[in-house]
């Protein structure tokens, strides 16, 4: 009843940003030198556990990272020129910890998301209101899974990606399935979560991903990027074992 009280007085933004400055606080308890986190530049003992299956040490504690971010900023710093000149950027479902690194740099950024408590722009990713050749980088990471219409969704990426640019695409995978699971039966978080691992997936991807990104036209390269890395730093940084992590960069 106070979660519900709670929810209806303080509107869905100014909630977010109160759990950020709560988290915050609560990583004072976790810091340590036995990890580090490149999103936010801060050291910890341990980060915090994450998901329904509660992976281990997934978390930062202080920007709420996840291995898939920290690999994903390691690959935008190292592989993508957005740090050294300007370029303009759509960001859909920004992850706050990247949203803080990438609002900093000279680029004309666009954060979207179809949730106004979540973005700073209201994006349909199905439906994008930018033109055609707009942006030279995309960025959409776990979003995938989550829209109904997948290949509308793809399509629009593709309209509003610049011919020279590229296209950042991430998703769960379940790496021992060949083709991807997607029944409109599954239809309730309850089966969603038993069938795909998240109670608001509606499919979950198989080894079949990259060919679904090309039937839309995209030219697909698929990167397994956390292996750039020895064991020493993945361990220190904690980039994941590949079923969250894989860059699917895409390309007209």
């Amino acid at each position: 009843m106070i979660k519900q009280i709670y929810k209806k007085l303080v509107r869905e933004k100014t909630r977010n940003e109160l759990r950020n400055y709560l988290n915050r606080f609560i990583s004072l308890f976790y810091w340590g030198d036995n990890l580090h986190c490149n999103c936010c530049n801060k050291h910890f003992r341990k980060f915090l556990s994450k998901g329904h299956l509660k992976r281990q040490n997934a978390q930062c504690p202080y920007c709420g990272s996840l291995e898939r971010t920290r690999l994903l900023l390691f690959y935008l710093q190292n592989e993508t020129t957005i740090f050294k000149k300007h370029a303009r950027v759509l960001h859909i479902a920004p992850e706050v910890c990247l949203y803080n690194v990438l609002k900093k740099q000279d680029l004309e950024y666009i954060d979207g998301d179809i949730n106004p408590a979540l973005a700073n722009y209201v994006v349909d990713i199905t439906a994008i209101q930018f033109p055609n050749n707009h942006f030279d980088l995309i960025i959409c990471s776990h979003v995938l899974g989550h829209v109904p219409n997948e290949q509308k969704a793809l399509q629009e990426l593709k309209r509003v990606l610049n011919p020279e640019g590229k296209a950042i695409l991430m998703t769960l995978l379940a790496t021992e399935n060949e083709t991807t699971v997607e029944n409109a039966e599954i239809d309730t978080p309850q089966l969603r979560l038993v069938n795909y691992g998240e109670p608001d997936l509606c499919r979950l991807h198989g080894r079949d991903f990259a060919q679904r990104i090309k039937n839309t036209g995209f030219k697909v390269s698929q990167i397994e990027y956390n292996k750039q890395f020895d064991e020493e730093f993945r361990t220190k940084y904690l980039l994941g074992d590949g079923k969250r992590e894989v860059i699917f960069l895409c390309t007209r």
